[in-house]
């Protein structure tokens, strides 16, 4: 049982980092103002981007700057179209969502299957090895894996420690009196939305370079749609997020590890156990903080126009 156990959280961990920096980036851009309902798109891009170049090139460095370039500019797309033109952010996501599936499946069919011809480099602590459970799981993890745990530090300490994380908690809030402030709510907005959707791409990377290394049309199989569900779960907080994404990391994985020791389930039961969970939490979370407030971003999804700030 222990050994199972400790098996399940090295998954959890593994599983959870993709889901942690869509969320990560879904966060920022949201805090911003901007609904994202892209990142299935966004992540499925970021995959197809990075076996495309790893395989051709071999070079991961240009793998991965191709992807945030590519995952930017989608997002620029995006800001483009919610800031700019004022679009409706949920047909836009949606938009970005169908348009990212889409591309990614032609754009994979020359490379279905292919093994890539590296993973994401390790940080061996061979010093951690001898501490029970925290050297099975810190000991050897991918370079991606400890970006993500850092970049919930530094993203906590800029939104809650920083005067840019006032003026970025300004800019979902009430853009009209961040605009009084001086702050530039439109340049703010574009930046936060392509930095999150640079992160959002970065999740499909770590997908093929940590956990399944090739491509498969569709194989984020809804993880960018969780990823969407853990902003809420984590209310809009990196630090909550980091739990939120390896606990559902841990049921994406049970279902795999429950086959290993002969589990009589269906296996199509045990695969839906992540998206029945997210569906009972969101249920759960509405009834409970049904007279609570939300924690949502007070402008998050409305359109700013400044010549009506007033």
């Amino acid at each position: 049982m222990y050994d199972f156990m400790i098996q399940l959280l090295v998954a959890a961990v593994s599983a959870g980092t993709p889901l942690l920096l869509a969320t990560l980036g879904g966060i920022l851009c949201e805090r911003a103002g901007i609904i994202q309902l892209g990142a299935e798109g966004l992540m499925l891009m970021g995959a197809v981007v990075t076996c495309l170049v790893y395989i051709k090139t071999g070079s991961l460095g240009l793998t991965l700057i191709s992807v945030l370039f590519v995952a930017a500019l989608l997002g620029l797309l995006h800001a483009f179209l919610t800031v700019t033109l004022r679009a409706n952010h949920a047909m836009t996501g949606l938009a970005m969502t169908l348009f990212g599936g889409g591309l990614s499946a032609y754009l994979g069919k020359s490379i279905s299957g292919q093994p890539l011809p590296g993973k994401a480099p390790k940080v061996d602590l061979g010093w951690l090895e001898p501490v029970p459970v925290i050297g099975n799981i810190f000991a050897h993890m991918d370079i991606l894996t400890w970006f993500s745990i850092l970049l919930v530090i530094a993203l906590h300490l800029m939104i809650h420690h920083t005067s840019w994380g006032l003026h970025l908690k300004a800019i979902g809030d009430s853009p009209a009196t961040a605009d009084v402030m001086g702050i530039r709510v439109q340049l703010s907005r574009y930046i936060y939305v392509v930095g999150g959707a640079a992160l959002i791409g970065l999740a499909g990377a770590d997908m093929v370079l940590a956990y399944t290394p090739s491509w498969t049309e569709g194989m984020t199989s809804g993880k960018g749609w969780i990823a969407v569900a853990l902003i809420i779960f984590a209310r809009w907080n990196p630090l909550r997020a980091l739990f939120c994404a390896y606990l559902f990391g841990a049921l994406d994985s049970l279902g795999f590890r429950l086959q290993l020791i002969g589990s009589a389930v269906p296996v199509y039961f045990l695969k839906m156990i992540p998206y029945v969970v997210t569906i009972l939490v969101l249920m759960y979370l509405g009834y409970r903080n049904r007279n609570k407030p939300s924690g949502t971003p007070e402008a998050l999804g409305v359109p700013y126009i400044r010549e009506q700030r007033f």
